[in-house]
């Protein structure tokens, strides 16, 4: 399938990539090693367009398609995979789930700031009792006049600590298992809403993922998306368009992966050559081009697909089950490339490889994606 970018789509590419260079990578090493969140970086990416880049004009978003949402994500994590990951929460889970499946009111109120970086949103769907099957959601929400009182706790939620809206999953009948999952917008302030336990993470420090305790939460009912028990419909189509954006942020560890391999290959002597010269250099380097072009195909079909408003569910878990394992494959063989230097962190791609595992695991793992493919080719 041939991917032709208009003009738009090349002076996006540009900019997320000049971005990333200017603003991200001179604190992305510091930022990672101290676990601090890229404040500032977050503020200008939503002056720039870059946190509700699918959201609608009407709503204060860029209004772009979803290609134009794949090349700037990819610039950004080629650079700082943390801030790839927040970028893609607030645009491919957040501000699209509200816009899809939210009222009006919930549109207007919300939206604007989203879309413009100056609230930032999370998704809260994972429990300690379920991660892959997000069915089995514990957290409640009981109706009680014009509100819900919710109680329980959600687990691995990014941008959770800094997130002004959240997205919450939770059972309003848990008689009725999946059916009895519905939705809701939780506002930051909430009383009985907090932030608990901040993970230590591999990867991706920069970027925050903590638990979220709910303790008698009362949200008013205007606040639910969609009719009691849309929540789990609600959350897997959100999550189609997400596995997008995960592999995305795959595809730019992945890419800048073999960047920084070329880079020392030219650099690096052995035996009074540069071990770019050496063939064994070269059909790494090789490899790792071809996989990497074949993810960002696989990629930039199931955007098109989603742009053109055709079924995209499996061609985004193909896209996200390959660049995954693209962005871990890629990550170590720069390491191997650079030898014991890749193993230091004087040197990034050691950074590569613990931020591409994550993108395997979280947004449903390579074996949900793999059930995803499967149910698709035997309907």
């Amino acid at each position: 399938m041939n991917f032709e970018f208009n003009e738009t789509h090349l002076m996006i590419k540009e900019t997320a990539r000049q971005f990333a260079e200017d603003e991200l990578a001179p604190s992305a090493d510091t930022r990672d090693e101290k676990e601090e969140f890229p404040y500032e970086q977050v503020k200008k990416m939503g002056e720039l367009g870059f946190m509700g880049m699918m959201v609608s004009e009407q709503y204060g978003g860029a209004g772009l398609d979803t290609l134009s949402y794949v090349l700037a994500m990819e610039e950004i994590s080629k650079v700082d995979a943390s801030a790839g990951v927040i970028m893609s929460v607030n645009n491919s889970l957040v501000c699209w789930g509200i816009e899809a499946y939210g009222t009006e009111e919930q549109k207007q109120k919300y939206l604007p700031d989203l879309a413009s970086g100056k609230k930032l949103g999370a998704f809260a769907l994972s429990e300690p009792e379920a991660g892959s099957d997000a069915t089995n959601q514990r957290t409640t929400a009981k109706k009680d006049g014009d509100f819900y009182v919710l109680n329980g706790t959600k687990n691995f939620i990014t941008n959770g600590s800094q997130a002004d809206i959240v997205l919450v999953m939770a059972s309003t009948d848990r008689s009725k298992g999946a059916k009895g999952v519905s939705a809701f917008i939780v506002e930051k302030g909430t009383p009985g809403f907090s932030v608990a336990k901040k993970e230590k993470k591999l990867g991706i420090r920069s970027s925050d993922t903590v638990s979220l305790a709910f303790q008698d939460c009362r949200v008013p009912k205007e606040n639910r998306i969609g009719e009691e028990g849309f929540g789990i419909k609600f959350a897997l189509k959100t999550l189609d368009g997400g596995r997008i954006g995960i592999a995305t942020q795959a595809l730019g560890i992945a890419q800048g992966s073999l960047e920084a391999a070329v880079k020392y290959s030219k650099e690096r002597k052995a035996f009074d050559h540069t071990i770019s010269d050496f063939q064994i250099i070269q059909f790494k380097l090789a490899d790792m081009a071809t996989n990497i072009e074949a993810a960002r195909s696989l990629i930039l079909y199931a955007a098109s697909l989603k742009d053109r408003k055709e079924p995209y569910a499996a061609a985004a878990a193909m896209a996200k089950l390959f660049a995954s394992r693209i962005a871990v494959q890629s990550a170590l063989e720069a390491i191997q490339i650079h030898g014991g230097y890749g193993y230091v962190r004087e040197y990034k791609v050691e950074r590569f490889l613990r931020d591409a595992k994550i993108t395997e695991i979280y947004e449903g793992t390579s074996e949900i994606q793999k059930l995803v493919i499967g149910r698709a080719l035997l309907q």
